[in-house]
């Protein structure tokens, strides 16, 4: 039966590609985006500090809420590092836990979601645009993030369903909607959860899907000719790839990001690595220059709030924290506590943000590329892989090859989860007989997007995954108590040793 819905869907996805009227639509769908971007961004994201720069309310509304969380929660982004790791090798798996996949599945799903082209393309344009200051406010939005990351992640565990065909249905949707209507406020909450849902759809679509594919391949058509005449089977193949993984839903999800998200985060970082080493008298420099230039900084970029608020928006587009949508996939974990998977998730901004989105902005800032002239072009039209192949390339001549690699498994993996929890909201809203329906539209856009510009795709895709954080906040705010309680409760039994009796 699959293989003959992969069949069908392969069929589709090549006569819709080669059609005439794909093109048209592509034209169409540009231009949706650039008007959306539009109104989305006058509704939303209105600037709260007139004058002093850009800062967006919901930005600056990501920004207060994981800084509160972080002191609410005494600093458990610091405190209980050691102990998710331990839970992440599976020291306290019981028979008592329920769930579909994994702690680290779940883990993987969710950094396979992240660690994508906002570590890439996002930082590339967050550095261009914002100046080497914005990497220091990267670090600090993802370090904060942690906390906001674990919060949300503790009340998907907390709020979660059982359906019955096993599969879980769990996120911002479910607490939203249980949660607000514990404290009273049900109609509140399911509308919120609506809300929610139609924007995570959006995003999964925009950023989860369009925008992956779109900045893959920019940076494949500089190291293969063949895409640049005929982009269209580029998406193509792409479709194919994500098609084969997404029909088997969670668990074929988790398996392929298990297998898929240590190698492309080694195979990255190492190049980073050896960039970093090559120009290591330059470092202590590079480092000064990020740290100056996030309180005095000389690019032009609005001024200090300038820099702040692109270093905020490119750590939230990468690590999502705040956002709710790694939340989908960390409820399907296993686990008895909700806590647990809640300290598990602490490593995701860490890993995607403070490591990797820093070792991407030194490699931009140390090759000079963020600044050069001739790159200017690449920075308008937001070619942020473009502009990372040329940072790579400047060191040795075959390292855009592995960029391409690399940009190609990181689109790939983020596609992947992404629609998983774009199917999870669109099943919350349409009911579960409707799951597939959404899988091909989101098949149908990795063509579309092979066909339409980046600029718009990465503008919208950043207002739809953004205005995810309102509704989400809102929760988080009003369910804090909630997450406290269980902290507490979880705190006594591990320091008391039951949590190790449970599993002697």
């Amino acid at each position: 039966m699959k293989l003959m819905t992969m069949l069908g869907l392969a069929i589709t996805m090549f006569l819709f590609a080669t059609s005439a009227e794909a093109f048209e639509a592509a034209s169409g769908v540009d231009q949706f985006f650039g008007q959306m971007n539009g109104i989305l961004a006058s509704v939303l994201f209105f600037d709260v500090m007139p004058g002093e720069g850009n800062m967006p309310f919901i930005v600056g509304w990501l920004v207060v809420g994981a800084v509160y969380l972080t002191f609410r929660f005494g600093f458990i982004n610091l405190r209980m590092m050691g102990h998710a790791f331990q839970v992440i090798r599976g020291k306290y798996q019981s028979a008592d836990d329920k769930g579909e996949v994994s702690p680290f599945q779940a883990l993987s799903a969710a950094l396979s979601a992240t660690v994508g082209l906002g570590n890439i393309a996002g930082v590339a344009i967050a550095v261009s645009i914002g100046g080497p200051g914005a990497t220091f406010w990267m670090i600090v939005a993802g370090f904060f993030g942690m906390t906001a990351k674990f919060t949300e992640v503790t009340l998907a565990q907390t709020y979660r369903e059982f359906r019955p065909d096993g599969r879980v249905m769990g996120g911002a949707m479910e607490y939203l909607s249980k949660g607000f209507a514990e404290k009273g406020m049900a109609g509140i909450g399911k509308s919120l959860a609506i809300l929610f849902a139609v924007l995570c759809v959006g995003a999964s679509l925009g950023g989860g899907n369009a925008f992956q594919v779109s900045q893959a391949l920019g940076a494949v058509q500089n190291e293969v000719t063949f895409f640049k005449e005929y982009p269209w089977v580029f998406g193509v193949f792409m479709a194919g790839a994500v098609g084969l993984v997404i029909i088997g839903g969670i668990k074929r999800i988790a398996h392929a990001a298990e297998a898929i998200v240590p190698t492309m985060v080694f195979i990255y970082l190492s190049a980073c690595l050896w960039i970093v080493i090559s120009h290591a008298v330059d470092v202590p420099a590079a480092l000064t220059l990020i740290v100056t230039e996030a309180f005095a900084p000389t690019a032009v970029a609005g001024g200090m709030i300038g820099v702040l608020v692109q270093g905020f928006k490119r750590a939230a587009f990468s690590s999502e924290a705040g956002i709710g949508s790694a939340a989908i996939a960390h409820s399907a974990a296993s686990v008895k506590y909700p806590v647990r998977q809640g300290f598990v998730a602490l490593y995701e901004p860490f890993i995607d943000t403070v490591i990797i989105c820093t070792m991407t902005a030194l490699v931009i800032i140390l090759t000079g590329v963020w600044n050069a002239p001739e790159h200017h072009a690449l920075v308008e039209a937001s070619k942020g892989a473009a502009l990372t192949a040329v940072a790579f390339g400047s060191v040795i001549s075959w390292f855009p090859v592995i960029l391409s690699v690399s940009v190609v498994l990181f689109a790939y993996s983020t596609m992947i989860s992404w629609s998983y929890y774009g199917e999870r909201c669109w099943t919350y809203v349409f009911g579960e007989r409707f799951s597939m329906t959404y899988r091909i539209i989101f098949l149908m856009f990795v063509v579309l997007a092979s066909l339409i510009s980046a600029g718009n795709i990465l503008d919208f895709s950043d207002l739809l995954l953004l205005s995810m954080a309102f509704p989400n906040f809102l929760a988080l705010y009003l369910l804090q108590d909630k997450v406290a309680s269980a902290l507490k409760e979880y705190m006594a039994r591990l320091k008391s040793g039951e949590m190790d009796r449970e599993i002697a």
